[in-house]
């Protein structure tokens, strides 16, 4: 919708939020997380368009995060940015003047307000003196500690077990916000057809969609077992599709090579962020981690059977809005917030027998056919 189409509704909405966000012109949305993040963070935007239709709405996000903005109809820009605050492995070089760097951009823009998207993690006071600093009148977050006047607004923190979904809705609620949907949701604009028709899957044909990637190995279900998982499925006449990233093509060539004969293509590293989504939305399953192509799949209404490991909680991340089987085992180390496990993932300890069960369970009727039984546990 355009901005001169805005509804009267929404303009009403507009006329009753406080006069000081109700003038606001150009506003910048701060976060700079991976596309998982993105995901989440969309009813949040689609609530900052509802309620400022007219405003310019900017993303500052990473380089990651970025490839997310043409699937966010709400954006209108993107600013991108690599800042010190986001160095989890303390990689960036002691640089004073690049960060200021990124102050004066900020500063550029002119912007009239920011709002600060933060997970339970991470601290909203560095953007918000960045923001303060390039002279952002209006600034608004989340926190549960003290830091002087660098916000003008400031929620109070939620519990730290809340869904990552609702701690940025929690922050439009707070500013008075109206929020249309709490859902998930992505554009999706991209086809498939040149991608699935020379595997044989032109129109409706049913497959199942395999992402054995994720930000981090300790989040990954091991690719043998994803290439177990694929050998039961393909033996019971579903096609498999993999996807993922370039730089994942060494997840996925084991659970092609494993398969060869059968009908287990890759896509892997052949898709942009838009083409993914599309072809999750045109799966009847998908098998994931704890990864972006989790949040994307549920963002398009996917099935998914997920296998989610003991790094986090699943109250913060798990998938909200399609139909999902999640899988872990109980340890008692988690949640670990680990990238690597020392102790060889015992979480996901979880025969492909089980993994298959599942995703024959939530096939749709009409995507099923005969093969082999495979059972799975409660």
């Amino acid at each position: 919708m355009g901005h001169g189409e805005a509804s009267e509704s929404a303009l009403a909405t507009a006329r009753r939020l406080p006069p000081a966000w109700a003038a606001v012109r150009r506003v910048v949305a701060v976060r700079l997380d991976n596309v998982g993040d993105l995901v989440m963070l969309s009813p949040a935007l689609r609530a900052l368009r509802h309620n400022l239709p007219d405003a310019h709405v900017t993303l500052l996000a990473s380089a990651a995060g970025a490839a997310m903005a043409p699937l966010l109809p709400w954006v209108d820009s993107v600013m991108v940015e690599q800042v010190v605050w986001q160095d989890a492995g303390g990689r960036l070089a002691l640089d004073p003047a690049r960060e200021l760097a990124v102050v004066r951009r900020i500063a550029e823009a002119q912007f009239d307000a920011a709002l600060i998207f933060t997970s339970f993690s991470q601290s909203p006071w560095p953007p918000a003196y960045a923001c303060y600093l390039a002279g952002i009148p209006l600034r608004a977050a989340q926190a549960g500690d003290f830091g002087g006047s660098l916000l003008t607004h400031v929620a109070p923190s939620l519990p730290r077990e809340a869904h990552q979904v609702d701690r940025n809705l929690h922050l439009v609620d707070h500013l008075g916000f109206a929020v249309p949907s709490r859902h998930p949701e992505v554009r999706v604009l991209a086809t498939t057809d040149q991608l699935l028709e020379p595997l044989g899957l032109a129109g409706g044909a049913p497959f199942v969609a395999l992402a054995p990637g994720a930000s981090c190995a300790a989040r990954r279900y091991p690719a043998e077992r994803f290439a177990k998982v694929a050998t039961l499925l393909a033996d019971a006449g579903l096609p498999m599709v993999v996807l993922g990233s370039e730089r994942e093509a060494g997840l996925a060539a084991p659970i092609v090579e494993l398969n060869r004969g059968r009908r287990v293509y890759s896509l892997v590293g052949r898709t942009d962020l838009g083409e993914l989504a599309a072809v999750l939305e045109r799966a009847s399953v998908a098998v994931t981690n704890d990864s972006g192509p989790m949040h994307l799949a549920d963002a398009v209404d996917c099935p998914q059977v997920v296998l989610f490991s003991g790094t986090d909680l699943e109250s913060q991340w798990r998938p909200r809005r399609a139909p999902t089987r999640l899988l872990r085992r109980a340890t008692p180390c988690a949640p670990c917030y680990l990238f690597d496990c020392p102790i060889g993932l015992p979480c996901l300890d979880i025969p492909p027998e089980e993994v298959v069960g599942h995703v024959l369970d939530l096939l749709p009727l009409g995507d099923r056919s005969g093969g082999v039984c495979v059972g799975s546990e409660s």
